[in-house]
């Protein structure tokens, strides 16, 4: 029996694969992949003025088609990949394999990115289609032989009108005229079946056919994806009324209550663990059924965090700043688009150094020490403890060619003041209030390790500031100034400091951008600016995964650019995911026991600062 089960799979498997190679319409030999092309077919999307838009993968669409009998047995060409544009993007399909050449797939890749830069709206699919063709043509005349060898190909792969309906063939016969002589066809003969597909035409939208259609505009954050889950290409969707009746009102009498010790099986009506399949499930469905009344699985109590009254909120200083940030989808930085306000904390006492941390203040200072005592060789001075050899055989050259000019022939030894400027930006956000074990949470870490920098770099005298920075949307970036470069380091910046309370979330980007025009304003040959966090950028609105990756990645390009060295030291594990592709490969460091991080700051400090 087992034997004969086993030959029943194998003949069924090699009956599947031939049949379905039989009915194939495409040249699986010549597919060429979107994926590797993503990226060159946006620039050259957005270069011919696609306004902004990326490409994305497209599902494959249904089309009626009619289907030849082996075809119809393989179960094949039902579905088939179309192009189309919506709002953000250009849907292109994931693969081609329509023509037999992988040349001319690439290029059909390229005159569909052309195409939908002349787009807009389609009122007619059609007349649309040839009106852009015609209007791409004219523009750059010399895309017309490459136009013309796509739909010559092309033809070739069209069902024979002969062997259509007397309305089919009317229909083919008017699409092959619309390709040869794009404009020459205004009206479309009517069919019951669809035509068979144009791959160098975009399609339209998809569109729902339901009367629910217009609530499918849910939040990013009601249909986003969970962590591990594949991002493959848009699937269809359609709204539902749920008729479920399991999660009604519980009606009860109270003489058929149980008593405490007997056990009831309630049936609850919804689960709120986490399906491990969901991810393999829905990438194998076709269309996603949604429905108001269901629950998200894994819901929990979500909260979202407001500012606090003003009486009791951080003191402002000043009006708010306007900082841009940068948006990948449209590859430019948006003007004014966040508004940053400088906070200094209230009601913060001046408060001495905690007497834990300072045997720990006692030895960098004196690890430090040697760093303010270097002294240099100052050459070609006047009158010096030695000898200058090099510039008395200057002098003595130049005498000899009868030119000399005045120049010091001494050495001195003097002590000097290090030409550097640093600026500690802190990051205190909500995430920084967990714990890292029994004893101490991320917050109580980070104010050791801002107030022995400041400890250290206070005795080393150095320019230094210090800064922490948390967020509430763009409209509200917060940056606590704790101390900025022309205050004093004392007791009044280590009562700021040991005042920092975590709150809110993290939009990285605009606190680098205003640290960085901070440290533009010294007047020093070095400076470096230390990023300390505890995560990646995140926000409520659009600054989470790639947005806020791609801003952070762009402010500290620009920092670079103004001259700037900007160095992240972070405790996050995952930072090997995300910082390399933002700081740079040597751009950051990972602190693997962040109770250590205290000591080990400072440490870091010396290594980046020296010669």
């Amino acid at each position: 029996m087992a034997f004969t089960l086993e030959l029943e799979e194998w003949v069924g498997s090699v009956w599947h694969r031939f049949i379905t190679r039989r009915a194939s319409v495409d040249f699986p030999e010549a597919r060429v992949e979107l994926a590797p092309r993503q990226r060159s077919l946006a620039l050259l999307l957005r270069a011919m003025g696609g306004d902004g838009r990326g490409v994305e993968a497209a599902s494959e669409r249904d089309l009626l088609l009619r289907r030849s009998l082996l075809q119809q047995i393989a179960g094949t060409c039902r579905q088939l990949p179309l192009a189309w544009c919506d709002a953000d993007n250009l849907r292109l399909p994931a693969s081609l394999a329509v023509f037999p050449e992988a040349a001319l797939n690439e290029e059909l890749y390229r005159w569909l990115a052309l195409l939908a830069a002349q787009s807009g709206p389609m009122r007619h699919w059609g007349r649309d289609n040839q009106r852009w063709t015609r209007r791409l043509l004219q523009r750059y005349p010399a895309l017309r032989g490459r136009y013309r060898r796509l739909v010559e190909a092309h033809l070739q792969l069209r069902p024979d009108s002969a062997s259509l309906s007397r309305p089919e063939a009317a229909l083919e016969r008017a699409l092959c005229q619309a390709l040869r002589e794009p404009g020459s066809v205004a009206e479309f003969p009517r069919s019951e079946r669809a035509a068979w597909p144009v791959p160098l035409w975009l399609y339209p939208p998809l569109h729902l056919a339901s009367p629910l259609a217009a609530d499918l505009e849910d939040s990013p954050e009601d249909l986003a994806t969970t962590a591990g889950e594949q991002a493959g290409g848009r699937k269809r969707a359609s709204r539902v009324e749920d008729q479920s009746r399991d999660g009604g009102l519980l009606i009860l009498r109270l003489e058929n209550l149980f008593s405490w010790t007997e056990h009831v099986d309630l049936d609850r009506w919804a689960d709120d663990s986490e399906d491990p399949d969901s991810a393999r499930v829905a990438a194998d469905l076709d269309e996603l059924t949604l429905s108001r009344t269901r629950l998200r699985k894994g819901g929990g109590l979500k909260l979202h965090l407001d500012l606090p009254p003003a009486e009791v909120d951080d003191i402002p200083l000043g009006e708010g700043i306007h900082l841009p940030e940068w948006d990948y989808r449209k590859g430019r930085l948006q003007e004014d688009l966040v508004n940053l306000q400088m906070l200094v904390p209230r009601d913060c006492q001046p408060q001495p150094l905690p007497s834990r941390l300072k045997p720990s203040a006692q030895l960098l200072r004196r690890q430090f020490q040697q760093l303010r005592n270097d002294r240099q060789w100052l050459r070609q001075q006047p009158q010096g403890a030695e000898l200058d050899m090099q510039a008395w055989l200057d002098f003595h050259v130049e005498r000899a060619h009868g030119a000399c000019a005045e120049r010091g022939l001494f050495m001195e030894q003097r002590q000097t003041r290090r030409d550097l400027a640093c600026l500690l930006l802190a990051d205190v956000s909500m995430s920084t209030d967990a714990h890292l074990n029994d004893e101490h949470r991320v917050i109580e870490v980070i104010r050791d390790s801002l107030l022995l920098f400041g400890e250290t770099l206070a005795g080393l005298g150095d320019d230094f500031a210090l800064y922490g920075f948390s967020s509430l949307r763009r409209q509200q970036v917060r940056m606590q100034e704790l101390k900025a470069f022309h205050q004093r380091y004392d007791d009044h910046t280590r009562g700021r400091i040991q005042g920092l309370k975590p709150g809110f979330y993290t939009r990285m980007g605009a606190a680098i951008r205003q640290a960085t025009r901070l440290l533009a304003g010294c007047k020093r040959q070095r400076k470096l600016l230390l990023l300390l966090t505890d995560g990646k950028p995140n926000d409520l609105d659009l600054y989470e995964g790639r947005y806020g990756v791609e801003d952070t990645r762009e402010a500290v390009l620009e920092a670079r650019r103004q001259g700037l060295t900007p160095f992240c030291i972070t405790i996050d594990r995952e930072a090997a995911a995300y910082l390399p592709y933002m700081f740079g490969a040597n751009g950051y460091t990972l602190i693997r026991q962040p109770e250590q991080l205290p000591l080990r700051l400072p440490q870091l400090y010396r290594q980046l600062t020296q010669p």
